[in-house]
């Protein structure tokens, strides 16, 4: 049996290539959307890729199954009663599928969504007891599924579901059995996950403090308190449930000149500028949002950007909009209208508007708290974060919470944000700006730079 695991750094997805190079047949489960890695195992071990299994519709990204399915013919198969738009193999509990030394078996584990299902796999070559299994957005490890996503009508329902999955159904499973999820360290579709990316049920039952409950408990704890939701995740469940569209369709490349990127700001694109946070400092497009290149780069556009938007990428290089725009479409964000060819200065040389986002330093900053010279301070780390040492003259706003609700203080007065490293602060500062507040500084190097001035902290 041939089996491999698919890594999407920062974003956490977890996707799987199973197969049998000796019969030449493979399947692909929760394929991210860019296929090439798994067009690439196929021709290097000759193996054809006949059907891609997905264990749930997803909320945090856009399948690859179309494209698999256009470039290979593979079977799409998802769980009967998926609310799926496009031809699909309806699979039910306990169905066997085989791909040379390879089965795999199919165990329906709804609580994350409806239709979920997990898949027990089995290498024939070896034994016929299942060696491992996919538990989808069902067990993590270190975590489980959150099941708010399926709407708040159905959130005691799928709490009970996700109960009897993991309690009923996974639990009685051989402590032996590896666990292989479709979301590791980065996803936003669990709280606390590991950055291991397997674990095996006997350890996640024995170590995993939400598989150690009563049944209340469990109810009460997974009822409430889920991870902010990003804007983009309802576009991207219905993107999974129509089919997502080719990525040769959507819109080509396209440098644009400043006059051109102009035209289009009027109409009202959206300009996102990719650069550092001093870059963007330094100088930028008025109304631009700063969300440089970083492994979790993807999730801070969903929280932030309208995923209908259109957009023009501020970037550093060409390779870098390449790069970019294939973050986006994982995401769904599919409307990109090209970018600035020349980059800022061939903005500036036409003589069009700039903007700046003054960073401050930390010096400055302990010189302006100490003499009272300051009007509005936030700190826009997780609560984990400011729990664990923060300046105490700041007021915590969770950057999910300011994103949802900006600070209701006059738009001329000065507002300091920060964060870590100062990554989220310029996310946090540039959103500002854009809703119209003129007086924004980002700390610069964030609370690391604050501590490692020897700067105090408090808890």
């Amino acid at each position: 049996m041939f089996f491999k695991q698919i890594n999407v750094e920062g974003m956490g997805c977890l996707s799987y290539f199973i197969g049998c190079p000796a019969a030449k047949v493979a399947c692909v489960v929760d394929p991210k959307r860019d296929v090439q890695d798994y067009l690439d195992i196929s021709r290097k071990y000759g193996m054809k890729i006949t059907h891609v299994f997905e264990t749930h519709v997803h909320a945090d990204h856009v399948s690859g199954n179309m494209e698999l399915k256009s470039k290979t013919g593979a079977e799409i198969c998802l769980l009967e009663g998926t609310p799926a738009c496009y031809k699909f193999r309806a699979v039910k509990e306990g169905e066997i599928f085989e791909f040379g030394s390879a089965k795999l078996e199919i165990l329906r584990t709804p609580g994350h969504t409806p239709h979920s299902i997990s898949l027990l796999v089995i290498d024939k070559s070896r034994s016929n007891e299942p060696w491992l299994i996919l538990t989808g957005d069902c067990l993590f490890v270190g975590d489980i599924g959150r099941p708010d996503l399926a709407g708040e009508e159905l959130l005691e329902e799928q709490v009970n579901n996700l109960y009897n999955s993991l309690y009923n159904k996974l639990k009685k499973l051989p402590g032996s059995l590896e666990v292989f999820p479709a979301h590791g360290e980065g996803s936003l579709c669990g709280k606390g996950l590991s950055s291991k990316s397997s674990s095996t049920i006997g350890f996640e039952m024995r170590n995993n403090p939400l598989l150690n409950l009563s049944k209340d408990e469990f109810i009460e704890i997974m009822s409430s308190d889920f991870p902010e939701r990003p804007k983009s995740f309802a576009h991207i469940i219905e993107t999974n449930l129509q089919g997502p569209p080719l990525l040769e369709r959507c819109p080509i490349i396209r440098d644009l000149s400043p006059a051109q990127v102009k035209k289009e700001i009027e109409r009202g694109v959206t300009i996102l500028d990719t650069r550092d946070t001093a870059a963007f400092g330094g100088v930028h497009i008025p109304g631009s949002i700063n969300i440089g290149f970083a492994p979790q780069s993807a999730n801070w556009i969903g929280m932030v950007i309208d995923p209908k938007a259109e957009l023009i990428l501020m970037v550093a290089s060409e390779q870098d909009y390449h790069e970019m725009c294939t973050q986006l479409h994982r995401i769904g964000y599919d409307s990109i209208v090209g970018y600035l060819y020349g980059g800022i200065a061939a903005w500036q040389e036409e003589g069009y508007p700039i903007a700046h986002l003054w960073q401050i330093s930390a010096e400055k900053l302990r010189e302006k708290l100490e003499a009272g010279r300051y009007k509005h301070f936030y700190d826009v780390r997780t609560l984990a974060e400011w729990e664990a040492g923060h300046i105490e003259e700041a007021e915590h706003l969770p950057l999910p919470k300011l994103l949802e609700s900006p600070p209701d203080v006059p738009k001329d007065e000065e507002i300091i944000v920060t964060c870590g490293v100062g990554y989220r602060g310029n996310i946090a500062a540039s959103f500002l700006q854009g809703q119209g507040f003129s007086h924004v500084h980002s700390l610069a190097g964030g609370m690391k730079a604050w501590v490692n001035a020897g700067y105090p902290v408090v808890k």
